[in-house]
């Protein structure tokens, strides 16, 4: 409740339990491939990922990815600019050490455009980076030789005949 509070006062003044949703999804290892949240409470199962409990119910921190992908951002690479009321300053991007939407992918619809991007491996999304950072003038191929498919959080096998 604590965090929700704090959110909606500071940076995103919109309905709560929107704001614990999005939380309570960044909690669920089942949701994420690569958990933003560690969360102690009932944050859900895979059969009923909505079972969560009342967020006075719940405790968060960071868990440890996301303070890795967050370590550069008191470091100058990205600018600040006022929040909602003008009273406290927040990043205009959040930086990160590999392209987060890669990682836990997404899935939304806004302005009538829907999207869907599947998870995919650290280790492969690190590998085709590194790739880029050596080599700017590698193509989609060399990538994709790289990251061969989605990593689902639930260890899913995409099985096609």
């Amino acid at each position: 409740a604590r965090t929700v509070g704090d959110v909606l006062g500071k940076f995103h003044p919109h309905g709560d339990y929107a704001c614990y949703e999005a939380m309570v999804l960044m909690a669920q290892p089942f949701s994420y491939r690569y958990p933003l949240v560690d969360g102690q409470g009932n944050w859900g199962a895979p059969d009923d990922p909505k079972s969560f409990a009342a967020m006075r119910y719940t405790e968060s921190r960071l868990s440890k990815i996301s303070e890795i992908l967050l370590t550069e951002l008191g470091q100058g690479t990205v600018d600040f600019q006022p929040n909602f009321d003008g009273t406290l300053e927040e990043p205009q991007y959040l930086p990160a050490r590999l392209p987060h939407i890669l990682l836990n992918g997404t899935t939304g619809i806004a302005v009538g455009m829907a999207t869907d991007i599947p998870p995919h491996n650290i280790n492969e999304v690190a590998d085709a980076a590194v790739l880029l950072l050596d080599n700017p003038k590698a193509g989609l191929d060399d990538v994709l030789n790289i990251i061969q498919g989605p990593d689902f959080p639930t260890e899913a096998e995409i099985i096609s005949p």
